[in-house]
This record gives structure tokens, sequence and C-alpha cells, in this order.
């Protein structure tokens, strides 16, 4: 074994532990042995640190999410063991799909991250000798991080945490060769992270952009591919802002390539490379970096085997997500079926600065975040100024610090944090209504005349798969609202997502309901109005029967954004959506359109007219009536018989009202919000 020992001040270590250079022993060396005794037959345990002793300068996080510290005389045979061929002696990385996760991740790590950190100006190693015994066995294919598992990384500890480095290995089902690549992560200019990308080299085989055409279709194998099992070497060296990297394994080319750290090659638009348009701009992320890049901020390494493959829902993230099984979570199921990434180390080393400083800071923001509650007030901050109806008919009115996860909670997609909005097709709901809703409820009530102004960034995850395609409100969900809080409590506004099963695509549109003349509230109808794709009147021939899918669509997972803004009795509404038109529109809600019989819309006379529904409407419509604001998911799909309203009585399956069993089948709605704002109505441009 050589080694070589710098000066640290890492004072917590002894004079022949701190930071180094530290090659491995392999074989069957001068290995330390432990002993344990098991009913008086003495038991020899090899750590890992008796195969590669370098382990007192990393913390070592595992796929349930802890970080046991220092690795040093510690194994776990879940996660992190050594074992032995016929030709060495491993250390063993090991994480399911599914378990819980490190920081803001949404991959299980079995990962050495390091104790110190370092500029990128200075000078730093680390190498390593390894080979992938199994990456997971199911997954979405057009997913890029799918089948995939990452072996060393640098990681940024400070801004936005990103990471200028990450080696992968993937393979995809029924290949013998996989490919190694590696990423750079741009390092995202300003505060918002969300618009980060990543860009990848290939070094044998694919990069990282190459995926299926649809879910269990692969593209051809790689030629110079790596096999599981197959050893592979790589060594990152950063000197002087510049990190230079190496690839080497036996029968294939040594690869070499160069990255500055300091200085970016991503700082304007045009600087976007094209494999970055194909895979990330299409779902948003579509960010430059700061000029700078890393300069100045403190990175560190990892190694180990950080799980590319995960079970969240693709829709969630078409990048990311790789839909693949999970077994909720059943550690044993997982490992028995494949589910899994497994990494053994032969050799590897680190050099490190003499000014290396802590990296403590690092690891008391991530340690135990997947675990802690990050409540819906803390991403969108209004929560004050609403109270909550949620699926099982609870009412809370302080939102502050509150969660309820069947309902209203946090999740991340990857790159940001979202409040989710979740409600069956069958629960308990309000007295006037027949459907579920998890829905803020504005406490301020305004007039039009007063006004009101409500924004909302939203994408729609699940809508009902099940229904009546002859019913107008199946498979539809209302994402925000203007209702009435006095006289016949009519909506104004109503905005909607709907999408037919099978359709890839759904519509985004909005409804004017009209505030009926006199005293009988049951002939009022409304209005819808197309902003993508249909409006609610497009609807089946029969049950089972769906119209043309549209082509200017949402799909579900598809942001969209709405401003209404309500100035002196006139509604302002504003949506847009990356590679979408922007649509606006305009209503005056004191004045109606509706007061004869003759202006009844030929839209209305199909849809509203048959059944009943074709009252006029007040002159005034809704002036000097209180109304408020609501944003959430109210379910618009329905558990009723179809005979008794044709336009909003869905005929869906409800298993009885079993809120678990419609959510194990697809029979509710769920819609996640990143931003929101509330308040008075503005003059308009």
């Amino acid at each position: 074994m050589n080694f070589k020992i710098f000066k640290s001040d890492f004072t917590s270590y002894t004079a022949a532990a701190v930071v180094i250079l530290l090659l491995s022993c392999c074989g069957n060396g001068n290995k330390k042995k432990n002993t344990t005794s098991n009913v008086g037959d003495a038991t020899e345990v090899t750590y890992a640190n008796d195969i590669i002793p370098f382990f007192q300068q990393w913390n070592l996080i595992l796929g349930d999410g802890s970080n046991v510290g220092q690795a040093t005389h510690f194994e776990n045979k879940n996660f992190f063991y050594a074992t032995s061929d016929d030709k060495a002696d491993w250390v063993v990385f090991k994480s399911p799909n599914a378990g819980n996760t490190h920081g803001t991740s949404n991959n299980t790590r079995t990962e050495l991250a390091q104790l110190k950190k370092w500029l990128p100006k200075t000078e730093a190693n680390m190498k390593a000798t390894l080979k992938v015994m199994n990456v997971a066995t199911t997954g979405d294919s057009r997913v890029a991080a799918t089948y995939s598992v990452v072996v060393g990384q640098i990681h940024s500890a400070d801004g936005h945490e990103n990471e200028p480095l990450k080696i992968f290995y993937k393979k995809f089902p029924g290949h013998t060769k996989g490919s190694v690549f590696w990423n750079y992560e741009i390092n995202t200019v300003g505060d918002d992270n969300s618009k980060r990308w990543d860009y990848s080299y290939p070094i044998w085989g694919y990069n990282f952009s190459m995926v299926g055409i649809d879910e269990n279709t692969y593209p051809p194998e790689p030629e110079d591919g790596i096999a599981l099992g197959e050893e592979f070497s790589y060594e990152v060296e950063i000197k002087d802002g510049i990190m230079n990297l190496t690839f080497t394994s036996e029968g294939h080319e040594t690869k070499t390539f160069t990255k500055n750290l300091i200085t970016s090659e991503y700082s304007k638009r045009e600087d976007i490379p094209q494999q970055v348009q194909n895979l990330f701009v299409p779902i948003g992320q579509d960010g430059i970096e700061r000029e700078n890049a890393y300069a100045n901020e403190g990175l560190f390494f990892k190694l180990g085997c950080y799980n590319q493959t995960n079970g969240k829902d693709p829709k969630i993230n078409k990048v990311w997500c790789s839909g693949a099984e999970t077994y909720g979570g059943d550690l044993q199921k997982q490992y028995e079926s494949g589910n899994y990434a497994e990494v053994w180390f032969k050799s590897a080393s680190i050099t490190i600065p003499e000014d290396a400083i802590s990296n403590a800071g690092y690891f008391e923001a991530n340690d135990g975040l997947s675990a802690k509650s990050v409540y819906p007030s803390e991403v969108i901050p209004f929560m004050d100024k609403f109270k909550i109806l949620m699926g099982d008919g609870t009412h809370v009115e302080n939102l502050i610090d509150f969660e309820h996860k069947d309902f209203f909670y946090t999740a991340i997609d990857g790159t940001r944090r979202w409040v989710v909005y979740k409600t069956p097709n069958s629960g308990v709901t309000s007295k006037n209504s027949s459907n579920t809703r998890t829905e803020l409820h504005e406490k301020r009530e305004w007039t039009p005349e007063e006004g009101g102004n409500l924004t909302g960034t939203c994408k729609v995850m699940q809508v009902s798969v099940s229904g009546d395609a002859t019913v107008a409100a199946s498979y539809s969900v209302v994402v925000g609202q203007i209702h009435g809080g006095e006289g016949h409590e009519n909506e104004p506004l109503k905005i909607f997502y709907k999408k037919f099963p099978g359709h890839t695509k759904g519509s985004v549109f909005w409804n004017y309901e009209i505030n009926t003349a006199g005293d009988d509230n049951s002939k009022r109808w409304d209005f819808s109005t197309a902003v993508w794709g249909h409006d609610m009147s497009v609807i089946g021939k029969d049950k089972n029967d769906y119209p043309e899918e549209p082509s200017d669509g949402i799909e579900l997972g598809e942001e969209f954004s709405y401003e209404v803004n309500v100035y002196k009795g006139i509604m302002y509404l504003t949506f847009k959506s990356d590679n979408h038109k922007t649509k606006t529109f305009t209503k005056n809600l004191i004045v109606s359109d509706y007061v004869n019989q003759s202006d009844l819309p030929e839209q209305v006379q199909r849809l509203f007219v048959p059944i009943g529904q074709d009252g006029t409407e007040r002159a005034t419509a809704y002036k000097g009536e209180l109304g408020y604001f609501k944003q959430g998911a109210y379910n618009q799909t329905n558990g009723k018989d179809p005979e008794t309203n044709k336009v909003w009585c869905a005929g869906a399956e409800t298993y009885g009202g079993d809120i678990a069993k419609q959510y194990e089948n697809g029979c509710y709605t769920e819609v996640w919000f990143r931003e929101g704002t509330v308040g008075p109505g503005i003059l308009p441009n």
C-alpha cells in the first residue's frame, strides 16, 4: 500500500489519517481482521476500510437515507459491505429503486460524501477502479435516467448545490453491454435553480440522451459498451479551475476530457446545446449558467452507488422520474426482483488541498431532509389568506405549518418543490356540490367593483381514468375559481383541465356560470371558452367513445399558469404555457350578455337546454355581490348516475367511497402548484 499524507487543520483526525492520496491494496494483502465470537466460534470480519483504507475522510449515506458518519469498521449487509471474487477483494455499495433519500433528491444512494470542501482553483484528485454489478430491471425507457447509476461525482456544497460532474453507467434490459458517460450540470444563474440542465458526454457507448421510443422499446446495444461485471477506472483531476478526466478499461480505448469549471460555456440562450434543446428544454429546463460557473463555490467528491432509477411517475419529470417497480418501498422485494443498483469498488483514492475546510454545512442542511415535513405554506406563502376543504370533508382554517398526506402536502419533481392538492372521485364535499375537492377558499370577500387578483402556476398530474365520455364534466378538474359568497352563490369563473382516457394531451378551458334571474337557480348554465384544446361541450358519442385528441392541448405534468384580474367590474384572464400561444380574455361581471332567451349561445342550447337548464341572467350579473377566490383541485368526476344530470353526473368508479382504492386505481385528481399570489385587482396593461 502506498499513501501520501498532507498537513491538515482537520484536528479530529490523527496525523496518520488526514486528507490524502491512498491507493487500495487488493487480494489477500495485509488486511486487518476483526473477530467476533458466535457460540464459541470465532468469525473473521473484513470491513470496507480493510480493503480501501480511506473511509475516515467521508461520511457514508445509505440507501435508507441515513448518514452513518465515517464508515471505519462498519458494514450493513443491505447496503455496504466487503466481499471477494476469485481475483480481488471489493467494497460493495448497493441501493434500491425506492427508500429514503438524502437531501432533496428523488433517488436513493449508498454513497460516500467528503467531509471537507475545496475551491475549484485549487488542486484535488479522485481515482477509482470499479465494476457495476446491477442496474434496475424496470422503468420507462423514454426517461433518460432509467437503468442508470452514478458511480462518482463532484458536488457543490454552496449556492444551488449543483453537480459539475456525474459519472454514469447505464444498461438497458436485455442488453449485454451498457454505456459509461459523464454529465456536467450548469450552475444556474439567479435564484431559481429549477431550469438547470445536464450536458452529457459519451465515454464508451451512448450519452445520457439516448432513450427508447416507447416505454419498453430500447435503442440498439452499444458496440463499444461495458458489460455488467466488467472493470473500468476513472481519474478526476482539478487544477486551476480546470477539470481533467481520464477513463480506462482493458480492451477499450482510453478517453480523456477537459472542462473549465470557472468560466461558463453556457451563459447565453444561444449557447444551449442541441442535446439539451432536445432533452431538457421541452420540460421547461432551459436555464443559462452564471458566467463564472462554479468559481468561489466549495466543491467535494462523492463516490459509490447513486441509483438514478426511481418509482416516480414520468409525468412528474420526463428526464428524471423513471416509473420503475418499487414494491411500495419493500427493500427485499426490490432486491429479489433486480430493482436496485449495485457497484463494487476495488480501489479508490482522493487528494485534496491543505486549505480544504469543513463540509459540515452540507450535511446539516441535507441530513434527514427527506423525512422532514416541508409545509405548503413554506412553498407558497399566501396560505394565511386561505382556509381549505379537503377530499374527506375536513375543514381547516389555519394553513400555516399544516399538511395532510392524503390530500394537501408538498412534493419535489426533480427540480423544485410543489404544493400537491389531491382528491378522490367520491368522498365528503360541501353541501351544494356533487364533487370532492381539496381546495383553498379565500378568507377575504370582495365585489366585482372592488376587484381581486389571483395567479397560479400549476400542472395537473392526474384526472380520473373512469367516467362517462358523454358527460361534459367527466375526466376534468377545476384548478381555479371565483365563487359567489351570497345570492345564488354561483361561479363567474371556473378554470378547467380535462383529458380523455388514452389521450396524451388534454384541454384547458374556462367557464362562466350565469347569475340566474329570479329566485329559481335550477336553470343556471355555464358557457365554456377554450384556452388550449377543446371547450367543455366537446364530448364522446357514447360512454367509451372519445373525441379527437386536441393538437394544441396540454399534457399531464405540463406546466401552465393563469392570472385572474378583476378590476372595476371587468374580469381579465391571461393563460401562459411554454410552447403554447398566450391567451387573454375579458368578461364583464356587472353587465350581463344573457338577459333574454334569444341570448343563449348555441353551445348552451346543445349542452344545457336539453336537460332543462335554460335560464336567463339578471341584467347586472354579479354586480354588488360578494365573492372570493378558490384554488386547488376541485374534482369534477363523480360517481353519480348520468341519467340524473347528463352534464355534471359522471358515472365514474368510486369503490364505494374507499379513498385508498380510488387512489390505487386512478379514480382521483391531483394538481400541483409551485407559485401563487392573491391580492387586490390591479389596473390592466
